[in-house]
């Protein structure tokens, strides 16, 4: 009796180990077939990996020679942007897994092609060329040519910039100087990068759509834009101004074609091409920045140590240029002709009015006329007609660097005590059309909607009338 209960005994422990063994054997060959070759990590839609939940990873979690052609999936057209607190969700070409690829892995698993279903071969996807239907020119550079294009993926408008790759050359610095600035930049005043599509000809820079620019606006609308539309744009400068300066980043091409304009109104700081993170203490940069009309006399000097009071120029001359109708310094000659345009407004510096003026490369006392400076209510009339407007540029067009307004200090002048004061709470990436009463005016004759073919986007066009 004893001997057949330890008999039927040792039966069921040698049943149980077969079925573990098997088991184990399932879950080997499980994990070889997929090998963590192919790990489902998206909830695309409900149906994705045949209805049942995908695996979420975190990034951080998968080993450095594992991750290949990692992004974060798109909930906003966005691919660049990372929630504090979230997990990070990625997707690979069929936004639905992403394939580690291993030596014992000879092809693809049947059984994740089967869940990729919902994200065929041929859906668009984000980072692909032919995701993006391209419906027409926009303007074209020296390196560079921009699109008004359509996604394929959200059916949104995008400006396409492809950047033309050359074998001996490759990809100019300026656009990956642009596309690593513009994918850390999240600010309603800042032109959105919605994503990055390299091959081997091109680098093809996406962006979203903005219908025109203020320099056409102004065109459209000449003799000086209506007052209450100055200064919306104006605060809106200043505010993406203002973020980027706080993150050390310099602009350095303020000008009104690189400051786009929607159709709603909205204000969009573009074509980081020339800019650059400025690191502390400050460093030696090229002088050769920012378009004449709107470079500063210490640039136009030879200065190559600057901060964000080289913007805060560009910041004065485009206010100017709005409410006159006129650029204010429109040098027609060579940096010469331009410094004495400026020089005739604002005086000709000396050490008492610029200390540390005669120690500039380009500064030679006897080159220039000698001007005492005048109101700039002289210079620009329409100035007086609006309250605090003179007092504003004033402070902004300072010879002296050092003595410019800085751009929070810019939006707490005067000249903005009109506006609501929920202005100066709103989130990086709020409108400012989203406070109540707060719009454009009709310009005079015009409706208050904006639309233009063109938008520079910056496409590396050196422009011959600035």
């Amino acid at each position: 009796m004893i001997d057949s209960q330890a008999a039927e005994k040792i039966s069921r422990m040698k049943k149980l180990r077969r079925t573990l063994s098997e088991s184990f054997s399932r879950i080997a060959l499980k994990k070889e077939d997929t090998s963590f070759d192919e790990i489902c990590v998206t909830k695309m839609s409900t149906r994705n990996c045949q209805g049942m939940d995908s695996v979420i990873k975190p990034l951080d979690t998968i080993p450095e020679d594992k991750k290949v052609r990692v992004q974060r999936t798109q909930s906003s057209f966005d691919p660049f942007e990372k929630p504090a607190n979230q997990v990070k969700r990625v997707h690979s070409e069929n936004n639905a897994c992403i394939n580690f690829k291993t030596s014992s892995a000879g092809k693809e698993s049947p059984k994740v092609r089967r869940h990729s279903s919902p994200s065929s071969p041929t859906s668009p996807k984000f980072g692909k060329a032919d995701s993006y239907e391209k419906l027409e020119k926009l303007g074209e550079g020296s390196y560079a040519t921009v699109y008004k294009g359509k996604s394929k993926v959200n059916g949104k408008l995008v400006a396409l910039k492809v950047i033309r790759l050359q074998e001996e050359e490759g990809t100019p610095f300026t656009a990956i100087r642009e596309a690593s600035l513009l994918k850390g930049l999240k600010h309603a005043n800042i032109v959105l990068l919605h994503d990055i599509i390299h091959t081997k000809e091109t680098l093809t820079l996406v962006f979203e759509y903005v219908h025109t620019d203020l320099c056409q606006y102004m065109d459209k609308h000449p003799g000086g834009l209506h007052p209450e539309n100055v200064k919306l744009f104006l605060f809106q400068l200043l505010r993406g101004l203002s973020y980027i300066h706080q993150r050390y980043i310099l602009h350095r091409d303020l000008k009104p074609q690189n400051l786009l304009i929607s159709d709603t109104g909205e204000l969009k700081l573009a074509d980081f091409g020339l800019a650059r993170a400025k690191s502390v203490p400050s460093h030696t940069y090229s002088n050769e920045v920012v378009t004449l009309w709107y470079r500063p006399p210490d640039v136009l000097l030879g200065s190559t140590e600057y901060s964000t009071c080289l913007d805060m120029w560009g910041v004065g001359c485009i206010f100017v240029e709005m409410i006159q109708g006129v650029a204010a310094f429109p040098g027609m000659k060579d940096i010469q002709d331009q410094l004495e345009r400026i020089f005739l407004v604002l005086g000709t510096p000396n050490e008492d009015t610029w200390p540390g003026v005669h120690s500039l490369p380009h500064f030679k006392p006897e080159r220039f006329t000698q001007y005492s400076p005048k109101n700039l209510r002289q210079a620009w009339n329409k100035l007086s007609y609006v309250n605090h407007a003179e007092d504003l540029a004033s402070k902004l067009l300072q010879c002296f660097p050092k003595s410019r307004l800085s751009a929070p200090a810019a939006l707490s002048h005067e000249y903005f005590s009109d506006l609501p004061p929920r202005l100066w709470e709103l989130t990086d990436m709020s409108s400012i059309f989203t406070v109540p009463n707060v719009r454009l005016q009709p310009e005079t004759g015009e409706s208050m909607r904006v639309f233009g073919k063109n938008n520079s986007y910056g496409k590396g066009v050196s422009n011959s009338k600035h």
